[in-house]
């Protein structure tokens, strides 16, 4: 693959960009301090600002490793930050990336995640050269399996006891493109 880093993408609705360090009390506020929202996630509701800003200082540090991929959804028409899509997992060997994402409760429901998700699968097949980008999810959060289906991803199967989050273990259903079914 040819990783070019976490580079601004746009759809008609929204804006893909990178995190700065003015970005943590949107983070917090909009979606990591609400535990409906983290609940199927694989890291904890934040407690505080301290650990947005945390989080944020990390990805700030990792836009140096071209291999690394956190975008910021920003609504186009209010500039607000809604939640975050990234590259969770790259496997070179096989030109594999997998997907997570997460977006503010109240902007459940606008078809916003499967519109990003669509974009930067796009981004790593024609720009990274991906051969394989996937995605799963804890059984009990079908939600976002429907985000996969409508990003064009196809159901492999599930996983028992495969996956960890919020719930404890579980079991997760997978989803996946090859590059050959665009």
């Amino acid at each position: 693959m040819n990783h070019v880093g976490t580079i601004q993408l746009e759809t008609d609705r929204l804006l893909l960009r990178r995190f700065t360090l003015d970005d943590a009390e949107s983070v917090f506020y909009n979606w990591a301090s609400d535990d409906e929202v983290t609940k199927y996630l694989t890291w904890p509701t934040h407690k505080s600002i301290d650990v947005s800003r945390g989080y944020i200082d990390y990805c700030v540090k990792g836009y140096t490793d071209l291999s690394f991929y956190q975008w910021g959804i920003e609504l186009k028409v209010t500039q607000k930050l809604i939640g975050n899509i990234s590259v969770v997992k790259v496997i070179d060997e096989i030109d594999s990336l997998e997907l997570g994402w997460v977006i503010g409760r109240k902007y459940w429901g606008n078809g916003y995640t499967a519109e990003v998700a669509l974009k930067i699968i796009e981004f790593l097949f024609d720009q990274v050269g991906a051969n394989c980008v996937c995605a799963g999810h804890d059984v009990n959060n079908p939600n976002s399996g429907r985000v996969m289906q409508k990003a064009g991803m196809k159901f492999e199967g599930i996983l028992r006891q495969s996956g960890r989050n919020n719930q404890g273990i579980v079991d997760m259903a997978h989803y996946s493109i090859i590059k050959a079914e665009r």
